[in-house]
């Protein structure tokens, strides 16, 4: 008999796990001096962190919440349809950043969505992946984890846009104390709140697209897009002649189908049989 006891299966002890080694997030460097160059060339592209540029200094872009993100994938999705319907302007995105020579510093900006018209001097190449000219819509998704990252677009950002001379500026959020919708007064300079009528809000810049303010809460699916008067102009013009050419086929064939019958009441008010030959 072998001296060695037998241990059960269930009281025997798992091997040891290996401690997980802690993953390291590169070090943030907010608040140090760096030349316009080598902001370019080491931390535009290449930092894991999304660094802005403030007159030297490297300021990092704050993350916003779920609900902002699903209000500018919302307003992301009804920009692209309207272009396409449109083609007027062209979108961007992934913190494309562009530089504004400021009368206090130069700053690079990386908005989280932006337009450049087609009318703009200086268009958007495929082959950019920084635009070179002034965008003419700047839209925001705000941070309100700290009132430093609400004023950072709420009123830095503001300013240094509308000095800039970009058109237009929106700040999504769902708090409506939070959200704003800029239209840039070319006498002053200035940024004045874009009229809200009925609930909707026009742009300036880009003729022809609107929103219902409301919306960017309940935020309509495709189908719903196409029967609002709101979005009907430009929603899905295909679809829309579609519809509208089933719709004109069943009222046509309800027509030929009220004649047949006509036809057949005056035939057997004559003896005929109508389904006789």
């Amino acid at each position: 008999m072998s001296d060695h006891t037998l241990v059960p299966a269930s009281t025997a002890r798992p091997p040891p796990r290996r401690a997980r080694a802690p993953v390291s997030e590169p070090p943030c460097e907010a608040g140090r001096r760096v030349s316009e160059e080598v902001y370019w060339r080491d931390y535009y592209g290449q930092s894991d962190i999304c660094y802005e540029w403030n007159n030297g200094v490297l300021e990092v872009k704050p993350v916003s919440n779920q609900e902002t993100f699903l209000i500018y994938a919302w307003l992301l999705s009804l920009l692209r349809t309207f272009l396409a319907s449109r083609p007027i302007a062209d979108l961007t995105g992934l913190d494309m950043g562009f530089r504004l020579p400021l009368p206090a510093g130069t700053v690079i900006r990386r908005p989280d969505m932006a337009v450049v018209c087609h009318a703009n001097p200086q268009p958007l190449r495929l082959e950019d992946n920084s635009y070179r000219g002034v965008y003419d819509l700047c839209i925001e998704a705000l941070s309100d984890r700290k009132q430093a990252d609400i004023d950072r677009d709420a009123k830095q950002k503001k300013g240094e846009y509308a000095a800039g001379g970009v058109p237009e500026y929106y700040i999504l959020h769902a708090d409506p104390g939070l959200r704003a919708f800029y239209s840039r007064d070319a006498a002053s300079g200035l940024y004045q709140p874009l009229p809200e009528v009925d609930g909707v809000i026009a742009s300036a810049v880009l003729p022809g697209f609107r929103f219902r303010v409301a919306d960017l809460l309940r935020r309509p699916g495709d189908a719903a897009l196409i029967g609002d008067p709101v979005y009907a102009e430009f929603a899905f013009p295909g679809w829309q002649r579609e519809r509208a050419r089933a719709e004109a086929e069943a009222r046509q064939a309800e027509v030929e189908r009220q004649r047949a019958q006509a036809l057949a009441a005056r035939l057997r008010a004559l003896g005929v049989d109508p389904e006789k030959d």
